[in-house]
């Protein structure tokens, strides 16, 4: 099976053209490609594939082997691939995903994609929507305890649930020990996407991020859209920030006018190569 390693500012994934490619068990392949001692290495597995409703469909799989709705960094990815490879000569693309068509627009340097800004659609707020198992038609700035200790969070959907925690550090967070206990909990049905986020400025926050089925990781684009809108829904930023995160920094901005979040930031090749599992 052939395959390239890709990230975009940290947050990587093992691709497959599945325009070429065959795979028979993405959810088990997951596992294997993305143990960093035993595998390739990587928060998960997308296998790029043929669409009869966009020009492509994404395919994401978690470093678990669970299947994953969308990834902001990871289809950044995509739109990198398939304009790089020649799968597309239009810089301006669809890509379906189980949260529904996202639009991209492909920012070419040196006949190579450099960046993508991505329309990420509308944040969903309704509890049952995300779904986060509290009461009230917002779950804004609510407390919420967890091993003994009082959170305020505000909870998302961004095609994926999501729970953002104002936090005074986030270098000294130990997100290893919290971070399961908040993906975990009883009131996320669905576990959780947990961003612990600290405010720098109006116009920039910092953000570490635990993602259901990965762990932390470097950076989680769905989580820098979710953390951007929880931050100007609770009067914290402006309309357009710049979120930091280890790996690197994303522009969000939400226009409130159509309800629509949009993300941009970088993608790259790690290294291809070719998986032999035998």
């Amino acid at each position: 099976m052939k395959f390239t390693k890709m990230q975009g500012i940290g947050n990587d994934y093992v691709y497959v053209n599945c325009f070429e490619e065959k795979i028979e068990n993405p959810s088990g392949l997951s596992v294997l490609v993305s143990d960093r001692h035993f595998g390739i290495g990587s928060d998960g597995l997308i296998l790029i594939k043929p669409s009869d409703k966009a020009d492509f469909y994404m395919d994401m799989y978690n470093a678990d082997g669970s299947s994953g709705k969308m990834c902001g960094n990871g289809i950044r990815c995509v739109g990198k691939y398939v304009y790089d490879n020649g799968l597309t000569d239009k810089t301006e693309i669809s890509v379906e995903t189980l949260s529904g068509i996202k639009y991209l627009k492909l920012n070419v340097c040196g006949k190579k994609v450099s960046s993508v800004r991505v329309n990420m659609g509308a944040p969903v707020f309704e509890p049952s929507q995300i779904p986060v198992s509290l009461d009230g038609e917002l779950i804004k700035d609510r407390a919420i305890t967890v091993n003994g200790k009082e959170y305020r969070i505000t909870c998302v959907s961004m095609g994926n649930p999501h729970c953002v925690t104002y936090i005074d550090d986030t270098d000294a967070l130990r997100i290893e020990e919290i971070g399961p206990l908040f993906e975990n909990n009883g009131i996320f049905p669905d576990r959780i996407n947990t961003e612990f986020v600290r405010i720098i400025d109006r116009d920039t926050i910092q953000m570490r991020v635990w993602e259901r089925g990965s762990g932390e990781t470097l950076a989680c684009g769905t989580g820098a859209c979710a953390s951007a809108v929880a931050s100007m829904l609770n009067g914290y930023c402006s309309d357009e920030v710049t979120v930091k995160l280890l790996g690197g920094d994303l522009k969000i901005s939400w226009d409130r006018a159509d309800n629509t979040v949009y993300m941009e930031g970088p993608a790259a090749v790690s290294f291809t190569g070719e998986w032999n599992n035998t």
